[in-house]
């Protein structure tokens, strides 16, 4: 009988999300008001979609929305041509794979410390500290002694040319 390492998944802290729209008589209005719910688990990270956009610009419904935003993208990254916003969490001592996105990621570390490798360097953002990552390879690893937090915007980037390390998923 074999035997199988059973791995536990990470459960992050919930993340209220509150969208806005327009009422029926276009008044400015709260569309959405709850705890969001597309969360994608590793054993010591967690990435929760708050919002995309399948284009850019971004068509916005007249009356709020009729396909929640966070469930029309379910893949990593950005959309083609679109934009996902993503809060990430990493559990102390978590680090992440090297990998390269073909998108325009804007950091903001929310809670904790968090540092992202780069193949000969390193950098590291503490709460409040902003970060534009540029479609490099990268790693994120969190070296401090409690969950570390991060909001991403991922905008769709047009690939970079022959010679650079191959996107995920491209």
């Amino acid at each position: 009988m074999s035997e199988e390492k059973l791995t536990i998944k990470m459960t992050p802290p919930p993340v209220r999300r509150v969208i806005t729209g327009h009422s029926a008589d276009k008044k400015a209005v709260v569309v959405a008001d709850s705890v969001a719910s597309i969360v994608k688990a590793k054993e010591h990270s967690a990435s929760t979609t708050i919002w995309s956009s399948l284009s850019i610009p971004v068509e916005v419904e007249g009356e709020g929305f009729t396909v929640d935003p966070a469930t029309r993208y379910p893949g990593s990254g950005a959309p083609a041509n679109g934009v996902r916003l993503m809060v990430m969490d990493l559990e102390p001592g978590a680090k992440g794979n090297m990998h390269r996105t073909n998108t325009v990621d804007l950091v903001t570390c929310l809670e904790g410390e968090i540092e992202m490798l780069l193949p000969d360097s390193s950098v590291r953002l503490k709460a409040g500290e902003i970060l534009v990552q540029q479609s490099t390879i990268h790693a994120w690893t969190n070296p401090g002694k409690v969950r570390a937090r991060l909001a991403i915007t991922l905008i769709d980037a047009v690939p970079l040319v022959e010679g650079f390390p191959p996107a995920r998923g491209g």
